[in-house]
C-alpha cells in the first residue's frame, strides 16, 4: 500500500478534529492492521467488539421445570430472541466455552415464499441481503464464544446463500477450521424450472473452533459388501512374530536375530503376493478372519477377504432423509440428520446447543443418542426459538419420545429440562428495587389506582377499575408460593365481601398452576403475573416485539427484535356451543361438532405511544390440547388466524375429541396468552363472555 501523502494526512486530521465522516475512497487508502486476508464486506456491518458489547443480555425466567431433577442439573428450553439470549449465555461461565456442538438450521435469507419438503408453502425467509447477512453473523459471533475450543459447529443452507455464509464463517471461525461441506437432501417433487435444473439438495457447513476439534466419523451398514483381493502395490518385508515362525519355510530372510518374509499364511499354506505387491494385513488379522469365515480362495486359489459389514460416512450424506414430517412443524429436521452430527462431534454428557431450534429435533436426538453397545449416551442440551408453536411442539416432542431414531420403538422418558422465558426488561433490576418502588412500579404497569385499604384484615393494595388488586409481597414472604391452597385461604377469609373479579400481582416464578384465574364462589382470582417485559423506565434502548406468526408460512420468518413491551392477557370473548357437522364428516365421526366462535380479541397494548389494533387483528393463533391433565398442555392442535378469518373466527372439531377436559390458548401476536379449561359439558348454545 503507497505512503499517505502529507496533504492526505492533514485532511485526514482536519475530518477527525471536526468530526466529519471521511469520504469513502479512504477506506481503501489508510491502512488498517488486520489479520484477515480477506472479508465480505456490506453495508451497515458491524465490529465484532461491537456486537459483543452492544447487544442487551436478558435474564431468563425459569417458568417450569419437566421431570425430578435431584442433580440440580436440567436442559434448557428458552422462548425468546436468539441473540439476546446468547449474550446472556455468554455470560453464564457454566456455558461459555463449554459447549461441544452447535447445530442450527436458520432461514435462507432469500426473502421467498417456498417449503424445503417441495410440497407446500412453509415459511417467509423475509430479511434479504445485507440485513439477513448481518442478522446472521451476528448470532455466529455469539456462538464462537460460548463454543468449546475442542467444538464444532454445523450450519444448514442451501445455493441461494451458502458462498455468503462460507464467507462470513470463514471470517468468524477461521478459514483454516472449515472442516465440510456435506450434502444433504432436499427432497420435495421436481419442478419445471425454466432454465435450470431442479435443486434437490441443502448443504451442511462445518467447521471447528480450533484444530484440536473432537471428531468421531459415523458408521453405517455397508449393502452389499464384496469380495476384494487381499494385496496393495509395493513390495515390503515383514517382520515375523515368533508365535508363528514355525509356520514358515520358504521366503524367509533373516537380519540381525530377526526374521522378515513376503509371505502370509492362508489356510495353513504359505502364500506369496503377486509380483511388485504386498500382503495388506498382518498374520494375526488373517487367522481372525478366517475363524469369522471372512476370507476365502477365488477361483485361481488367491486369497480374497469380504469387505467389512459397515463403512464410514463421506460428505454426501443423501442416503437418508434431511427432513422429516413427523411432527408437522415446517422444515423440520430429520432424526437421521442429527444423529449423524451429534455422534460425529460430541460424546457422552457433552453440551449440545440449537439456537433455531423449530421442533426440537436437536434436543430429541440428544436424549436417545446410544453407544456402540446399544447403551443411552445422551447429551446436554440447550434450545432456543423465539415462536410459541416452536416452544410447544417442542415440549409436546420431548414428553413423548421414542428410543429409537426416526421416533419408533419403547416410550423413553426425557431428562429434567426447564422452559424459560427470555424476556425484555431486566427482571433483576426490578426485583433488586425497594419493596415501595417495586410496588408502585407493577401498580403503573397494570393501571392499577394506588389506593390502600382492608378488608376482613387483609392488607389490600389498589384497585383495577372497581376491583380489588392485591401486590403479593414476594420480598417478604421468599419461600412462599401461590398455590390452589394460597388462595383457598383468602376466600375463607374475604368470601362475599368482595366482587366478582379480584386480581393478585405476582411474579410468574411464585406461581406454580396455569389457569389465569381460579373461580371460588362467584368470585374470579386472577393472576396478573410479572413476566420479563421491557419497560422503557429500565432500560436505556428502545425495543421492537418478537412478532408471532398468522400463518402457517409465517412459522419460521426471520426475528430481530428482543420481545414485548410488556405482558398483557389478552379480553377475549366467545362462544362455546355444540352443533351439527358441517359437510362430509370422516368415519367414526359422534355426530356433533364442539364450535368455538371468537367474537372479540383485543390485545391490551400499555405504551408511552399506545397502538390502536382492531378487533382480531393481533390474533396470532390458538392451541388446543383435547385432554388436559391439569399438569402439562400438551397441545394437538393449532388454528392460525389467517385460516380462523376465512372461517369466520370458528374453530370446529368432534365432541368425541374432548377428553375429561381440554385447554385452550389464544396467543397475540405479542405472544401474550389467554388460556381457558373447558369441559364438553361448558359447550351450551348461550354465549359466555370471558375476561383477562
Amino acid at each position: 500500500m503507497e505512503r499517505l501523502s502529507q496533504s492526505e494526512i492533514e485532511f485526514i486530521t482536519q475530518c477527525l478534529k471536526e468530526g466529519k465522516p471521511l469520504p469513502d475512497s479512504y477506506r481503501y487508502v489508510i491502512p488498517f492492521e488486520t489479520k484477515k486476508e480477506y472479508e465480505l464486506t456490506y453495508a451497515d456491518k458491524e465490529r465484532e467488539e461491537d456486537i459483543l458489547a452492544d447487544t442487551f443480555a436478558v435474564p431468563l425466567q425459569p417458568v417450569k421445570t419437566f421431570g425430578s431433577n435431584s442433580d440440580g442439573l436440567a436442559n434448557k428450553l428458552i422462548f425468546g430472541d436468539n441473540l439476546q439470549v446468547l449474550k446472556t449465555l455468554m455470560n453464564d461461565p457454566e456455558v461459555k466455552g463449554k459447549v461441544r456442538l452447535i447445530y442450527i438450521d436458520p432461514p435462507f435469507g432469500t426473502g421467498d415464499i417456498y417449503d424445503a419438503r417441495g410440497e407446500a408453502p412453509a415459511y417467509s425467509a423475509k430479511l434479504q441481503g445485507a440485513k439477513f447477512i448481518e442478522f446472521l453473523r451476528k448470532r455466529l459471533v455469539f456462538l464462537r464464544e460460548i463454543l468449546a475450543d475442542n467444538g464444532s459447529i454445523y450450519v444448514r443452507t442451501d445455493y441461494h446463500f451458502g458462498h455468503y455464509l462460507k464467507a462470513i464463517m470463514d471470517e468468524i471461525f477461521g478459514k483454516n477450521n472449515f472442516r465440510n461441506e456435506i450434502i444433504v437432501n432436499k427432497s420435495g417433487r421436481p419442478t419445471e424450472a425454466i432454465g435450470q435444473y431442479h435443486s434437490s439438495t441443502d448443504f451442511l457447513l462445518f467447521y471447528s473452533k480450533t484444530q484440536n476439534c473432537y471428531f468421531k466419523n459415523f458408521e453405517i451398514p455397508r449393502a452389499n459388501p464384496k469380495w476384494r483381493a487381499m494385496h496393495l502395490p509395493g513390495i515390503r518385508w515383514t517382520k515375523i512374530d515368533k508365535r508363528y515362525l514355525h509356520l514358515y519355510r520358504n521366503d524367509i530372510v533373516e537380519r540381525n536375530g530377526e526374521f522378515y518374509t513376503r509371505a502370509r499364511i492362508f489356510f495353513g499354506k504359505e502364500m506369496l503376493p503377486p509380483e511388485g505387491r504386498h500382503w495388506a494385513i498382518n498374520q494375526e488379522n488373517i487367522f481372525k478372519l478366517e475363524k469369522e469365515g471372512k476370507i476365502k480362495l477365488n477361483e485361481k486359489g488367491n486369497p480374497i477377504s469380504v469387505e467389512s459389514d459397515t463403512q464410514k460416512i463421506h460428505d454426501n450424506w443423501t442416503d437418508i432423509p434431511a427432513y422429516s414430517q413427523y411432527w408437522d412443524y415446517p422444515t423440520e429436521n430429520s432424526e437421521q440428520l442429527l444423529e449423524r452430527v451429534i455422534v460425529g462431534s460430541s460424546n457422552l454428557g457433552d453440551l449440545v446447543l440449537d439456537a433455531f431450534a423449530g421442533s426440537g429435533t436437536t434436543g430429541a436426538v440428544c436424549e436417545k443418542i446410544k453407544d456402540k453397545d446399544g447403551h443411552l449416551a445422551p447429551r446436554r442440551w440447550i434450545m432456543i426459538d423465539c415462536g410459541k408453536l416452536a416452544i410447544y411442539t417442542m415440549q409436546k416432542r420431548l414428553l413423548k419420545l421414542r428410543e429409537e431414531i426416526g421416533n419408533r420403538g419403547k416410550p423413553l422418558k426425557a431428562k429434567p429440562f426447564t422452559l424459560y422465558n427470555a424476556g425484555l426488561y431486566d427482571y433483576q433490576k426490578l426485583k433488586q428495587l425497594p419493596w415501595e418502588e417495586y410496588r408502585d412500579f407493577v401498580l403503573k404497569l397494570f393501571q392499577c389506582r394506588d389506593e390502600p385499604h382492608r378488608i376482613a384484615g387483609v392488607e389490600l393494595d389498589a384497585y383495577l377499575g372497581a376491583d380489588d388488586v392485591l401486590v403479593f409481597n414476594y420480598q417478604k414472604y421468599k419461600d412462599a408460593v401461590l398455590d390452589r391452597g394460597f388462595i383457598d385461604d383468602l376466600h375463607s377469609i374475604l368470601g362475599d365481601r368482595i366482587g366478582l373479579r379480584f386480581f393478585i400481582i405476582a411474579p410468574a416464578a411464585s406461581v406454580i398452576f396455569l389457569e389465569d384465574y381460579i373461580e371460588k364462589g362467584n368470585t374470579r382470582y386472577f393472576l396478573l403475573r410479572i413476566p420479563y417485559s421491557i419497560i422503557d423506565e429500565l432500560h436505556r434502548k428502545g425495543f421492537t416485539h418478537i412478532k408471532q406468526p398468522v400463518s402457517e408460512m409465517n412459522v419460521n420468518d426471520t426475528v430481530d427484535a428482543v420481545g414485548f413491551d410488556f405482558i398483557q392477557i389478552p379480553d377475549i370473548e366467545c362462544e362455546y356451543y355444540l352443533d351439527k357437522p358441517k359437510g362430509q364428516v370422516s368415519l367414526g365421526h359422534s355426530g356433533r361438532d364442539a364450535v368455538i366462535k371468537i367474537k372479540k380479541f383485543e390485545s391490551n397494548i400499555i405504551s408511552k405511544k399506545p397502538l390502536h389494533y382492531e378487533n382480531m387483528e393481533t390474533l396470532s393463533m390458538v392451541m388446543v390440547d383435547y385432554d388436559y391433565d391439569g399438569k402439562v398442555f400438551n397441545f394437538d392442535d393449532v388454528f392460525y388466524a389467517e385460516d380462523l378469518k376465512k372461517q369466520d373466527y370458528g374453530i370446529r372439531f368432534d365432541s368425541n375429541k374432548v377428553g375429561g377436559q381440554m385447554m385452550l390458548i389464544y396467543i397475540d401476536i405479542f405472544g401474550n396468552e389467554k388460556r381457558e379449561v373447558k369441559k364438553l359439558r361448558d359447550f351450551t348454545k348461550l354465549q359466555e363472555t370471558f375476561y383477562g
